[in-house]
């Protein structure tokens, strides 16, 4: 009797994981368990796209607590390190794997090395698979009758809600059969990838306000649909009141699907009321998907202005000013409660993000890209596309932009949004003992008052950097005087 052939060893698959590190509603990591090959899991630290700030530390994390799932059923996050093409391409051939799968990226670095690395792997005779994940819309699926990308989002939206709704989520694998990694790629994981980077200086609460695992991103999103959907309308500008979603982080990170916050609403959505404050809040959703179609097609969005008339604007270069604004001692309570709120906690209400954006741009008349940047570097919800685009909405320089002319007065936002200063309290204690009435302006309390409280104006809290009436007055007149402006008649 002839011994019985050994059997031909199965080929492992690979999962790629950027930004998408959860287990359910993983279109990537469910196609590889589906093919029934063992799989091997891996990311990649790269230079060029890795970062520092804020998101760096929020993306690490997201990445430990995906080590940490996949190690409780018995796998492993492999690490590589270098450019992705070249690494991820070293890995496949050194471990002989037939098939990768990924979810795919909108951004300009992104998909300039999924491209790269896809014509690589298939001259390997490797076969690639990829996914939409990222967004409930990809950027080129809703498109005007002429052919063309949108660039007013109402339309965007009516456009996107006639598609009917997203697709299913997918549920986490309840097995993932890992690969044991082959001796001959085990040297291309042994470099030390680098640990959790340290939060930006001074944001010492973003530890405790983000826990971070797919289980808290869950537990963030039942709390928002369970006790504040029902108030979203009414309460969602408010940022005395604890009824926003907080999910953004939890989307950045990937730690939820944009498909599962959609699907959770709707399901919640059981009542008239609860629809009406139901499709508000998926607006905010397509808002998002329309910021990443704008990126996919300006790819320069976080640097040049989509309205060219804005490349004349005279913004003011003072270090000075753009410094009170980045350390909340403007003067302005609203605008300095939602600076040091970003300072330490890595987030902001998204009311408040608009003001001070309104503030830096059209009462400091100083340049949008400043702002961008300060955010991309102290947001743990730092996204390319929406930072860029909500820049560019603030200042008019972007499509389907808040008109120049529309400038927020910090002071009328404060007494309209936080009415008791409840906020204000919360962010600038300089002012805790001063009179609800006083506390969005507190450079008209009197002597008896300030002295009864124990309060130097200009001392305990900085007088106001500027006058609102007379710099509306100079943002309007350049704005008015731009060239193409000025040549248009307009």
């Amino acid at each position: 009797m002839s011994a019985e052939k050994p059997r031909p060893s199965v080929s492992p698959v690979l999962v790629l994981f950027r930004d998408d590190f959860r287990l359910a509603d993983h279109p990537a990591l469910s196609g590889a368990c589906a093919t029934g090959q063992p799989v091997l899991c891996a990311f990649v630290h790269d230079p060029e796209t890795t970062r520092g700030d804020a998101i760096g530390w929020w993306l690490a994390k997201a990445r430990t607590a995906l080590e940490n799932a996949l190690s409780e059923q018995g796998g492993t996050l492999h690490p590589l390190s270098g450019n992705t093409p070249d690494s991820v391409a070293a890995f496949v051939k050194a471990a002989g794997i037939e098939s990768v799968f990924w979810n795919r990226r909108y951004d300009p670095t992104g998909k300039a090395q999924d491209t790269a690395l896809k014509a690589h792997l298939e001259q390997q005779g490797v076969s690639v698979h990829s996914s939409a994940a990222r967004l409930l819309h990809e950027p080129w699926t809703i498109r005007t009758g002429a052919g063309t990308p949108y660039r007013v989002f109402t339309a965007w939206w009516k456009a996107a809600r006639a598609m009917g709704e997203p697709g299913r989520c997918l549920p986490a694998p309840q097995h993932i059969p890992f690969a044991a990694l082959p001796k001959a790629a085990q040297a291309l994981t042994a470099h030390a990838v680098p640990s959790v980077p340290p939060l930006p200086e001074g944001a010492d609460a973003a530890e405790a306000d983000w826990p971070c695992t797919e289980a808290d991103a869950q537990e963030v999103l039942a709390t928002f649909v369970d006790d504040n959907l029902a108030h979203y309308i009414q309460e969602h500008d408010r940022p005395d009141k604890d009824t926003t979603s907080r999910l953004s982080p939890y989307l950045r990170a990937g730690l939820l699907s944009a498909r599962q916050v959609w699907h959770a609403v709707r399901a919640a959505a059981t009542t008239p009321a609860l629809a009406e404050n139901a499709e508000k809040f998926l607006s905010e959703l397509g808002w998002r998907d329309f910021a990443w179609m704008q990126l996919f097609y300006e790819p320069d969005l976080a640097w040049r202005n989509l309205r060219p008339e804005f490349d004349h604007m005279p913004w003011q270069k003072s270090p000075a000013l753009l410094a009170a604004w980045q350390q909340g001692q403007t003067g302005y309570p609203l605008v300095d409660a939602g600076m040091r709120q970003l300072y330490a906690t890595g987030w902001m209400h998204n009311r408040v993000r608009m003001v001070v954006a309104s503030f830096l741009t059209k009462h400091l008349l100083t340049d949008w890209r400043e702002g961008e940047q300060w955010f991309q570097a102290r947001l743990v919800d730092a996204d390319p596309a929406q930072n860029a685009m909500n820049w560019q909405w603030c200042a008019g320089t972007g499509i389907d932009a808040s008109p120049w002319f529309r400038i927020f007065n910090p002071v009328g936002q404060s007494e309209k949004f936080d009415p008791t200063g409840a906020y204000i309290r919360t962010w600038v204690p300089e002012l805790r003992q001063m009179p609800d009435k006083l506390i969005h302006t507190p450079w008209k309390a009197d002597a008896t008052l300030c002295r009864q409280i124990g309060f130097t104006p200009g001392k305990s809290y900085p007088n106001p950097i500027v006058d609102l009436k007379l710099a509306r007055g100079i943002a309007l007149e350049c704005w008015k005087n731009l060239p193409a402006r000025k040549e248009s008649g307009g």
